[in-house]
């Protein structure tokens, strides 16, 4: 047996509409977003790795959901598949949420600028990454979708590989750039889901 998507074309139409609407808003932002003037980049290659290993993962995900029938996710299949719809654009709105409660200081690479102080409001109060939470809501969402186990697990994975190592250089980097207060701030905070991780 198959996963959903690769059993009915439908299905399929769905999760790629699901996948432009969630994604096609970023890249086009990475093409408009004017770097900040007096930002100071840190990024040491995080947004490429973001970039390389969330779509390697999505890329063997498909591959996994077309070509591995023996990890397909075999119980409730439609209901898997719409609560992974339902989990993208969820996510993918927190994310943008997120990222208007930042507001200037949101920006695609590591950078930080004089006289950058930490956000505290919104999601930002119980959580120093929420933009990332969004966007990994929204890759475990794609993973469901797809109805196959190991394409669930290979997003996941390309997913948390970038993030991972995005964020440490994203933590060094507001450390160095703010200082104190976002020490005080990491301190009191959890990365990615409140007073648990």
């Amino acid at each position: 047996m198959q996963g959903l998507i690769a059993q009915s074309h439908f299905h399929l139409l769905v999760l790629d509409a699901a996948l432009i609407l969630c994604y096609a808003p970023e890249w086009i932002g990475t093409f408009f977003q004017n770097p900040e003037k007096g930002a100071v980049r840190r990024d040491r290659g995080s947004y490429a790795l973001i970039m390389v290993s969330m779509f390697a993962g999505i890329f063997l995900a498909f591959f996994a959901a077309f070509g591995v029938p023996a990890t397909t996710i075999a119980w409730q299949q439609p209901s898997v598949f719409w609560v992974g719809i339902v989990l993208m654009l969820a996510g993918t709105a927190f994310r943008w949420y997120a990222i208007k409660v930042l507001g200037r200081f949101f920006t695609r690479s590591v950078a930080t600028r004089e006289g950058q102080y930490v956000v505290e409001t919104g999601p930002y109060r119980l959580i120093r990454h929420p933009s990332y939470t969004g966007a990994m809501v929204t890759i475990l969402g794609l993973g469901l979708a797809m109805t196959n186990w190991l394409s669930l697990l290979l997003v996941a994975l390309g997913t948390l590989i970038g993030y991972e190592y995005r964020v440490r250089v994203e933590e060094r980097a507001l450390c160095e750039g703010i200082g104190n207060a976002y020490r005080e701030y990491m301190r009191r905070t959890k990365r990615f889901v409140p007073f648990v991780w």
